[in-house]
């Protein structure tokens, strides 16, 4: 707890944002958008992944081949654990579109 304001927590809020899946993502995922409560973007796709199946299921299956946008900036080849998500922030979701490799 901080010592100057005992109601304020050292650590801040996990924030919350909107998943929103493209193509074969949104088949797998039965949904065009859900929320996230998440600070990273490794603990929101494994919230999307407990949601929809786990790790046998088929969003679990897409997302090991899809692209990340996030606030409109390519996650590129991050590690998603390193890659921070912020309050109201959006992920897009981009499966692999025909040509692209699997």
């Amino acid at each position: 707890m901080n010592a100057g304001n005992p109601q304020v927590s050292e650590r801040a809020a996990t924030p919350h944002g909107t998943l929103r899946y493209w193509a074969a993502a949104r088949e797998a995922a039965g949904t065009a958008q859900e929320p996230y409560a998440a600070s990273t973007l490794a603990e929101a796709l494994r919230g999307a992944v407990a949601a929809h199946g786990g790790e046998g299921g088929a969003l679990a299956a897409v997302l090991r081949r899809c692209a990340f946008v996030i606030d409109g900036a390519p996650a590129g080849k991050r590690d998603p654990a390193a890659v921070e998500l912020v309050e109201g922030g959006t992920v897009e979701v981009l499966p692999p579109f025909a040509g692209g490799a699997a």
